[in-house]
C-alpha cells in the first residue's frame, strides 16, 4: 500500500494513496497520523490495506491527490539515522576532505544521527542563507521501522522494515570539513532533509525489493537536465536489514525510526551520480578541474524512482533553492 501525510498541524493527516498516485482516501478513522499507525502497526495494517484495496477498486470515497499538499510522510520523527551503504561514494567524498578511509568502512556501516524535528515536504523550498555554504542534494532511499528491540541481528531486522521512501538529504559541503574536524559529527552541514510524497510497503516494489535492497534506478534531475540514475540495488555494501541492526546494536529503535541508505552510487559511473560533490570529484579526477557548481538560488532538483513499467512509485521530490530571510531580510 501507499501512504502519505497531508499538511495539517505538526504531524500531518494520514491518507491512503492509490497505486497510480492519482487519488487518496482519508485514513483518519484508522489513525490520525502515520506515527499513530506505526505505534500500533500490527493492528493498523489490515485496516489500512483494506482501505487501499477499496480505493484502487473505486469503492472508497476519494479525492484527487496533489503532492504539493503533502508534508514528508513523517513530518517529524523520533529518530533519523543515515547510513553510507555505497562505500565507493564515501571513499570519494572523504578524499575531497583530505581524509583517508579506514578499511573497516567496508565491514562496519558508517552511520550518523541527524536532526528529525523539521523535515521538508516533497515540494517545499530549500531555504538557505548563503550560496557560499556549498548547497548540494543527495538522492537516497530510506526505510521506516516499527519497534526494533535492542540487539536485533540483521537476520531478524528485515521483518521490522515496514515502509520505504525516497530522500533528498540536503548537504552543505562548504561547512562539512570544518565541522567534522571538530570530531563531533554533523550538525550545521546537515540541514532539514526532504522525503518523497508517498511511503510504500515493500510489497509495492514486487521483485525490485530483493535481499533488503531496492533494485531500481534512482533518477535525479537538476535544473531540468538528467543528472544521474544509478541503481539503488547495485554496489550497496550494507543492505537495509544490516543498517537497522547496526542502529539497534546498543539501544531499541522506536516505531517511526527512519534509516537512510546514504547517497546512491555505482562503481560504474556511466549512469551518473546522485549528488553534486561526487560529480565534482570525478571531474577533477578525469579532467583535472571541477566544472559543476553547487546549487544556487533558483536551482531546482527532482528525485524520483520508476517501476519497470515506467510508472512513478513514490511520487516526486521537486524542490527549489531559495534564499532564507530571517525577519524579512537576507542575512
Amino acid at each position: 500500500m501507499k501512504l502519505a501525510s497531508l499538511k495539517h498541524g505538526r504531524d500531518g493527516k494520514l491518507v491512503v494513496v492509490s497505486k497510480d498516485l492519482t487519488k487518496y482516501a482519508d485514513a483518519g478513522a484508522i489513525a490520525p497520523t502515520l506515527q499513530d499507525a506505526l505505534d500500533d502497526w500490527a493492528a493498523a495494517t489490515p485496516r489500512l490495506d483494506k482501505l487501499y484495496q477499496d480505493l484502487n477498486a473505486g469503492k472508497a470515497e476519494a479525492s484527487g491527490f496533489d503532492a504539493a499538499q503533502c508534508s514528508s510522510p513523517l513530518p517529524r520523527a523520533y529518530q533519523w539515522l543515515d547510513g553510507s551503504s555505497y562505500v565507493n561514494h564515501v571513499e570519494l567524498v572523504r578524499k575531497s576532505r583530505g581524509a583517508d578511509m579506514p578499511p573497516s568502512f567496508w565491514t562496519d556501516p558508517l552511520m550518523y544521527q541527524g536532526g528529525s524535528d523539521s523535515f521538508l515536504g516533497p515540494r517545499d523550498d530549500i531555504l538557505m542563507q548563503s550560496e557560499d555554504w556549498g548547497i548540494d542534494f543527495e538522492g537516497e532511499v530510506a526505510v521506516i521501522t516499527d519497534d526494533v528491540p535492542m540487539g536485533t541481528p540483521a537476520a531478524a531486522a528485515a521483518k521490522h522494515i515496514q515502509l520505504l521512501m525516497l530522500v533528498n538529504d540536503v548537504s552543505l559541503r562548504g561547512l562539512t570539513k570544518d565541522e567534522l574536524a571538530k570530531g563531533f559529527g554533523f550538525l550545521q552541514s546537515k540541514p532539514s532533509s526532504a522525503f518523497s510524497p508517498v511511503a510504500v510497503t515493500p510489497d509495492e516494489l514486487g521483485g525490485a525489493w530483493k535481499d533488503n535492497k531496492v533494485r531500481l534506478p534512482l533518477v535525479s534531475t537538476l535544473n531540468g537536465a538528467k543528472f544521474g540514475s544509478p541503481n539503488a540495488g547495485v554496489d550497496m555494501v550494507f543492505d537495509f536489514a544490516q543498517l537497522v541492526a547496526h542502529g539497534a546494536k546498543s539501544r531499541p529503535l522506536a516505531a517511526g525510526t527512519i534509516v537512510g541508505s546514504g547517497t546512491v552510487s555505482n562503481v560504474d559511473r556511466s549512469a551518473g551520480s546522485s549528488c553534486i560533490v561526487e560529480r565534482q570529484l570525478l571531474e577533477k579526477i578525469n579532467d583535472g578541474a571541477v566544472k559543476t557548481p553547487f546549487m544556487k538560488f533558483g536551482d531546482t532538483i527532482r528525485i524520483e524512482m520508476f517501476d519497470r513499467d515506467g510508472k512513478s512509485i513514490f511520487g516526486t521530490i521537486d524542490q527549489t533553492v531559495k534564499q532564507y530571510k530571517y525577519g524579512g531580510q537576507p542575512l
